[in-house]
């Protein structure tokens, strides 16, 4: 009797197992690409997708938030694959819980969302090296994004082992992703289009190969890198004028389907910098629009989520790190829940539900709870806690010493230093603290261009120490080559000398939580200088909450083993979303680095982010007080009107000019209002070549709007053509903007490109342009 029991049990276990993995697959579907339309088993199929990412968001909430998406209306969930979460040291693979993208699909499938699929391998979201893994930059000579051989060996690897997860779960295979994407705004990058082919190749050979396949580009280059055999589709935001954006499109492929592949909802947000939004009638008014013109689209981002630990990237020029909410202003907040826009947008959507497209009621979010304040009363100086010490004769960046995040020490000794010698440090990825025998004797930030110091008298064997912190490398264009630490050099500088400094001892202190939580902790609240704290909290219940960072100064947090996120005093961000699911009854542990040193040592739990808060040291404008910008006397090298509307207009000179400095006079507008915008900005050079963007500095702009959004000059040479300088309000024309190039070089004309919308507001139309070898504000 015992042993039939035992069988009985074995085989019903056995049963529901083979459930189990069966429910997982469906009937197999046919999505293809069909005559303007998307075929879906031969019907035509509109996909609204919503973007989310499976590493921004717990596992534990992986289904609610696709749940949150279907309520919204969408059909369809579009992630991203990211490579270097995934492989975070070469050839170890890690697919298992928060990184189980499989288990993510199958939850959207279970609860009938297909999946559109980009694995990259660049996927740029404000990610870390757009997704990249740091461990390439070991190789010196390493070309991202080419054909160079080690980039596209270890390309094929990672694509294989996302096959092995991902290409059984294609739709035709009883699956539900119904398109995968090769590479991801290439455009924006280079033109080379066999690079593209390999990828392509690369993505078919993982396995891909039941499903249309696609690449992303904007309308200004999509068919710089366009294949035949691949499905192309546009990015742009909200409020752009839909009708300019395909018109190249459909003009060179008139029988394709229209799909905007991501329509910005909102933005991101950098330290430093107001809190981005966008206006969510324009949205859903630019949804409709695409809707009745029966064009796919999918919404990026649905759900932003957070990019927990040090994940966040950096746009490069002009450096600027990401925060760790990843909010977007998206219809679903960072924490799950329906905003304003989420309900507006439903509202919409359900108007154009699928046949027999069911729209369930909005799920409930989850509980908060609020924490009185945490007192830390134990206290680890970083200094006192120095790990394994590494020689090096020269300096070296991070990588070298084989770590991937987190903040390095250098040490060395100095010779005899007379007053006044600058200390030059070439460069600093990204925020440094310099100090001599312990004392603090300057920062130096990368986001303001600060690389040196001068110094004061010091003795010969006086120990100088350097503390670097890497802030997240850039994610887009060629400065994603971004090493960290120190990259190339440390010198001491006279009028008539220069020594570059040698004997370094390196220290690494990595972001994992096990690192931070084994120090040597003392008991004390507040201390000077970078430190590591830790305290234990008591819950009665768990929720989710929001940590109050707002007395703290630099740093990241772990709780309970999980690393939460950074903060920094300057904001926006002023709070680090703590998913209640990582919490715990009864004791739970929380650790935070600070390198500036908190104002009070402690942290509540508040059921409100607080994501608008900025205490920015020095204005991040480029008009001095009470500075002026005087052209009488000086001659234009050329004159002239832009014509009107959207899109890229380019002047030329009537001969080359030399200069270093570069202004552009704008005299009136288009619709003839005050306000002046520039979305994008290249100098043309004597073969009428852009010329690279990278070192620009904006050395004067007349006017600049902060108020009501980020849109200060340097928005001209971002590489973004959704962000935009723009005048401030009441400030009337002429318009000036002063670009200090870096070099002389010879320019031969510019290339302007305005703002999106429809009309193009703002739009320049007579100019004058300058060029000189002298500054221009003095």
């Amino acid at each position: 009797m015992r042993f039939k029991k035992l069988l009985t049990s074995v085989l019903v276990a056995c049963a529901l197992l083979t459930a189990s993995c069966t429910s997982q697959k469906q009937e197999p579907h046919q999505f293809e690409v069909g005559n303007k339309t998307f075929l879906l088993d031969g019907k035509p199929f509109i996909i609204k997708a919503a973007e989310m990412h499976y590493t921004r968001i717990p596992a534990e909430y992986w289904e609610h938030r696709i749940q949150m998406c279907k309520a919204l209306g969408m059909n369809t969930i579009c992630i991203y694959a990211f490579w270097n979460i995934h492989e975070q040291r070469p050839g170890e693979f890690n697919f298992k819980g928060q990184n189980d993208i499989a288990e993510f699909c199958r939850l959207a499938q279970k609860n009938g969302m297909y999946i559109m699929l980009r694995p990259g391998p660049y996927v740029c979201s404000e990610w870390e090296m757009g997704g990249l893994p740091w461990w390439l930059l070991k190789k010196k000579d390493i070309q991202l994004r080419t054909n160079d051989a080690y980039f596209l060996e270890r390309t094929k690897i990672y694509m294989n082992e996302i096959g092995k997860q991902l290409a059984d779960l294609q739709a035709p295979r009883g699956g539900n992703i119904i398109m995968v994407q090769v590479e991801n705004e290439y455009g924006g990058y280079a033109v080379d289009k066999e690079y593209i082919a390999n990828i392509r190749d690369i993505v078919r050979e993982a396995g891909f190969t039941d499903v249309p396949l696609f690449q992303c580009d904007w309308s200004s280059t999509f068919q710089l890198n366009g294949l035949d055999d691949l499905l192309w589709t546009i990015n742009f935001g909200t409020g752009a004028n839909i009708d300019a954006q395909f018109k190249a499109l459909k003009e060179a492929r008139p029988e394709t389907p229209l799909m905007c592949s991501e329509f910005w909802s909102g933005w991101f947000d950098h330290w430093g910098r107001k809190h981005e939004t966008r206006d969510a009638e324009t949205m859903v008014a630019g949804m409709r629009d695409m809707l009745d013109r029966n064009i796919s689209f999918s919404l990026y981002m649905a759900h932003g989520g957070t990019t927990f630990g040090h994940w966040g990237g950096a746009n490069c020029p002009p450096y600027s790190a990401m925060c760790s909410s990843y909010d977007y202003d998206a219809p679903i907040s960072e924490a799950g829940w329906a905003t304003p826009k989420y309900h507006k947008l439903r509202e919409m959507l359900m108007q154009y539900a699928d046949s027999g497209q069911v729209i369930p009621d909005v799920p409930q979010p989850y509980p908060l709870i609020e924490i009185p304040a945490i007192q830390f009363e134990e206290t680890a100086r970083l200094f006192d806690n120095l790990p394994e010490v590494k020689e090096s004769e020269d300096i070296k960046p991070m990588e070298e010493f084989d770590q991937g995040w987190g903040t390095i020490l250098y040490r060395t000794k100095l010779p005899d230093v007379k007053e006044g010698t600058v200390l030059l440090i070439d460069e600093v990825h990204d925020w440094a603290q310099v100090y001599a025998d312990g004392k603090l004797l300057g920062r130096l930030d990368r986001r303001r261009g600060e690389n040196s110091l001068t110094l004061p008298a010091l003795k010969a064997g006086t120990q100088l120490d350097i503390l670097v912190e890497a802030m997240g490398r850039v994610n887009f264009d060629y400065a994603i080559h971004d090493r960290k630490g120190i990259t190339e050099k440390v010198e001491l500088r006279t009028d008539d000398n220069r020594t570059t400094l040698k004997g370094w001892q390196v220290y690494s202190f990595p972001t994992d939580a096990v690192f931070a939580a084994r120090k040597e902790f003392h008991k004390g609240g507040k201390t000077d200088g970078p430190a590591y704290y830790r305290a234990s909290f008591e819950l009665k219940e768990t929720g989710d909450v929001f940590l109050d960072m707002q007395t703290w100064g630099k740093g990241m947090v772990w709780v309970n083993g999980k690393a939460i996120g950074r903060f920094w005093e300057i904001g926006p961000q002023q709070t680090l979303y703590m998913p209640g699911c990582w919490l715990k009854k009864g004791k739970n542990e929380i650790v935070v680095l600070d390198l500036l040193g908190p104002d009070k040592a402690e942290v509540k739990g508040l059921t409100q982010p607080i994501l608008d808060m900025l205490r920015t040291e020095e204005p991040l404008t480029h008009r001095k007080e009470g500075e002026s910008l005087n052209l009488k006397g000086e001659k234009p090298v050329a004159t002239g009107k832009m014509a009107a509307g959207n899109g890229w207009q380019e002047v030329k000179f009537a001969r080359p000019v030399k200069g270093s400095y570069f202004c552009l006079e704008a005299l009136d507008a288009q619709d003839g209002k005050e306000t002046a915008s520039i979305a994008e900005l290249y100098l043309l050079d004597e073969n009428g070549k852009t010329l690279s963007r990278q070192n620009w500095q904006i050395d004067y702009a007349d006017s600049e709007s902060t108020s009501w959004g980020n849109y200060t000059a340097d928005k001209v040479y971002d590489l973004q053509e959704s962000t935009y300088w723009s005048t401030t309000r009441g400030a009337g024309y002429p318009h000036a903007l002063v670009i200090n190039l870096k070099g002389e070089y010879a320019i031969s004309g510019f290339r302007y490109l305005p703002r999106a919308e429809e009309n193009a507001p703002g739009a320049i139309k007579s100019y004058k342009v300058y060029v000189k070898e002298e500054p221009f504000v003095k």
